[in-house]
């Protein structure tokens, strides 16, 4: 007979939508059990930008001065080099709020960080290496999910079933959701590449030659980011390692001796970007947040905080009826309406962010910045305005969902 759990709320996907909103409903003393498919965090090149609002929602939980102790950089403004052009687009000091920065730190050290104080409350479960495959369904609603575990597939029970397993969803699929794709005309090759202390650095990109490359700083390192057209990873590929390193060189230079240690093309990962979302993320007994509801193109370092974000609303609004529960359809779609129109928008304007940039690749000769680049950055506020737009979104969320007494009581 196959082994059977029961939770109150199951969560799929062990990611900061995942993580984040099982902490809030374990502190409201709801049953919750986080499936993360992986026996730990531990991947790279993932979003790594924790961004001035995630840092608030940190400060409302009481557990900014601590998650501030774990190793991070910080970026107060973003801008690049066109050419021989440097300029600035976001200036995050005058944010109204107190970490006027975007946090880099490794996505693992973020859920290591929340993982390690949700276990505090003991209705909080995370199963590693358990991995939802498919959905329990009985009279048209959604009842559960089968899980995939080291030692064989077991069931599990609940109320209400959370997809946040990312943007090759099994629980996506498995509710045969209707996806919208929005066509990416451009992918991401990601790598690291040593970096000197002396080294100038501009965390939005650098264009020149044809090229555009990402240089984010990570303290000895830069994690870098090549940008090419959709589909052409086999022609940078087939052209050899000697020619990407010349491609690198001509968009910065400074690297100069340490292209070389790109030596296999194992060490270069390819990103495919992709901006989708679901036309409705939610059915009787089953909701789809982060991106398993809408994959965000790295454009912005959003993805991360719009996960954390969906999971901080999803909180707000279903507390209550998870400790009661009595989770209905309708709840479930006040958080789409919630969170879509955030999404719609920036979506729509990575999208236009993407197809301008094809006008900077393949155009073998020194960039120049066009006189419009120049003048947007001359505008009055305009660093500012970016600088709310990237640093805290549109519609950012806050912490309404409670506190169990009894837990806190505990932990004290």
């Amino acid at each position: 007979m196959q082994k059977r759990e029961t939770t109150t709320c199951c969560i799929a996907g062990g990611g900061p939508a995942g993580v984040m909103l099982g902490y809030l409903l374990a502190r409201a003393g709801v049953s919750v059990t986080v499936l993360e498919k992986h026996k730990d965090f531990f991947r790279d090149f993932r979003g790594d930008t924790i961004h001035p609002s995630t840092l608030e929602l940190m400060r409302e939980l009481g557990l900014l001065e601590e998650f501030l102790k774990v190793p991070h950089q910080e970026v107060r403004s973003i801008g690049g080099l066109y050419g021989d052009f440097a300029f600035t687009v976001a200036d995050f000091s005058h944010l109204p709020v107190q970490c006027r920065f975007i946090a880099l730190m490794p996505q693992w050290d973020f859920l290591n960080f929340l993982t390690d104080h949700s276990k505090q409350f003991t209705t909080f479960h995370l199963r590693m290496e358990h991995e939802a495959v498919g959905l329990l369904e009985e009279s048209g609603a959604i009842k559960g999910v089968r899980v995939k575990t080291p030692e064989g597939e077991i069931e599990i029970e609940a109320d209400l079933v959370i997809g946040c397993d990312g943007r090759h969803s099994n629980v996506r699929d498995s509710g045969h959701f209707e996806v919208i794709n929005f066509g990416v005309p451009v992918d991401v090759l990601w790598f690291r590449i040593s970096r000197k202390p002396d080294d100038s650095y501009q965390a939005l990109g650098r264009i020149d030659y044809g090229q555009m490359l990402i240089l984010i700083n990570r303290g000895d390192y830069f994690q870098a980011g090549l940008i090419i057209r959709k589909g052409a990873f086999d022609l940078v590929r087939n052209a050899g390692l000697p020619a990407f390193r010349s491609q690198l060189l001509s968009v910065a230079p400074f690297l100069s001796e340490r292209v070389e240690e790109i030596q296999h093309w194992d060490q270069i990962k390819l990103l495919s970007v992709q901006i989708n979302r679901l036309r409705k993320w939610h059915k009787p007994g089953l909701l789809c947040l982060g991106d398993a509801a809408h994959a965000m193109s790295p454009a912005g370092g959003v993805g991360i905080n719009f996960a954390v974000q969906d999971a901080v609303a999803a909180a707000n609004i279903l507390t209550q009826a998870l400790r009661e529960r009595r989770v209905t359809d309708d709840l479930l779609a006040q958080v789409q309406q919630r969170r879509e129109f955030p999404v719609r928008v920036v979506q729509s304007a990575q999208a236009r962010i993407h197809n301008v940039s094809l006008n900077f690749l393949g155009t073998p000769k020194k960039a120049k910045a066009p006189w419009q680049l120049r003048a947007f950055t001359r505008i009055p506020g305009i660093r500012r305005l970016l600088a709310r737009g990237v640093g805290l979104g549109i519609r950012p969320e806050h912490i309404h969902s409670p506190i169990e007494k009894s837990i806190v009581r505990a932990m004290m």
